[in-house]
């Protein structure tokens, strides 16, 4: 298999798990790796063979077949749109960009040169959830009336950093939850209406919000929510997805890598059998440990580069979410339920 040359853009704290990811994956090679800040370019060198490192990723054109781009969000836009005008395929950080306007310009730039656009969404890759999304599909628990998502994490930024920042482009919803949105809209289908609120109490180093509930009500009827707080000094349920289902509870716990029914035979368990567990195990990880496992996404979007498919988080999937959060972002801001349904992919 011919390795493909993959150029890293940014290098900060994000880029280094993708790094230990790509370490996971064949036919690849680092061959170029940039940071405006050198010092940082070259540790990441240093574990890699020999890439060629530089402050300027204009530099790395005739260096690379594609690119990894996990730079601020205010910057996504004008560094894809270079490589993809010089015919190089493009992994993008999430969120694709900070605007419609420029998503829609760099889909569009990817589509006239020919070359892939996807957006880095890991958890759509994770083989918990793909395994949770199978479950749900088998019709064996009935069909889903509610999916809930938690991630509770501890993310200070200090005054200088990106989070305090306009360039973020909105607050942990944008940022973060648009993993969620995304995986919501997966499971459930095409949403018609939605709401959020948000806040910074608890976390004061946010420019918006830190802590996020988003409820949006789907075609189908069924209801998704995603709770999630980067303020979280102490946490039970971290980064969980629970899916109420005509015949009980899936769930699929991300830190113990376990999928869990719970129904009434496992709710009623006779009070004689004291200790007896309250759920059954329907699935168990066994592809490492928990954290980002970008190396499934990486996986994927090599395949598509080789082959020419579609990526499953493609530029439009992409849109899709982010059109979602800016809709509930403006309901929220003047009052009303935000109105979903022009949000769908096409058929």
């Amino acid at each position: 298999m011919e390795k493909i040359r993959l150029g890293l853009i940014g290098c900060g704290g994000m880029m280094r798990a993708h790094a230990s990811g790509i370490q996971e994956v064949e036919g690849v090679e680092i061959t170029a790796v940039c940071d405006i800040e050198r010092e940082r370019a070259e540790k990441v060198a240093e574990v890699l063979d020999s890439p060629y490192v530089t402050t300027d990723y204009t530099t790395m054109v005739d260096h690379v077949d594609a690119v990894l781009v996990v730079l601020p969000h205010h910057l996504h836009y004008t560094c894809g749109l270079f490589f993809a005008r010089h015919k190089k395929h493009i992994l993008m950080e999430k969120p694709l960009c900070n605007t419609e306007e420029e998503c829609l310009r760099l889909i569009k730039a990817c589509e006239d040169e020919g070359v892939v656009l996807m957006c880095a969404y890991p958890v759509r890759y994770w083989t918990g959830i793909i395994k949770l999304k199978e479950l749900m599909d088998s019709g064996e628990y009935g069909k889903p009336f509610m999916m809930s998502v938690w991630t509770e994490q501890l993310t200070q930024l200090d005054e200088l950093a990106w989070g305090a920042s306009g360039c973020l482009g909105g607050g942990q919803l944008f940022s973060h939850g648009c993993h969620y949105i995304d995986l919501l809209l997966w499971f459930l289908g095409k949403p018609v209406s939605g709401t959020h609120f948000g806040t910074n109490l608890g976390t004061p180093w946010m420019l918006r919000e830190g802590t996020s509930a988003a409820t949006i009500k789907f075609e189908s009827g069924a209801i998704g929510y995603h709770g999630a707080t980067w303020g979280a000094r102490g946490s039970m349920l971290r980064y969980d997805f629970q899916i109420q289902m005509e015949k009980g509870m899936l769930e699929y716990q991300h830190n113990d890598g376990v999928i869990r029914l719970y129904d009434r035979e496992t709710m009623h368990q006779p009070a004689v059998e004291e200790g007896a567990p309250q759920y059954k195990i329907l699935w168990k990880r066994e592809d490492g440990q928990a954290g980002k496992q970008t190396q499934h996404e990486m996986n994927h979007f090599l395949d598509c580069v080789r082959t020419g498919k579609k990526p499953i988080t493609d530029g439009y999937s992409s849109l899709q979410g982010l059109r979602v959060i800016w809709k509930m972002y403006n309901a929220e801001k003047n009052g009303f339920v935000a109105d979903l349904r022009d949000c769908a992919l096409p058929e």
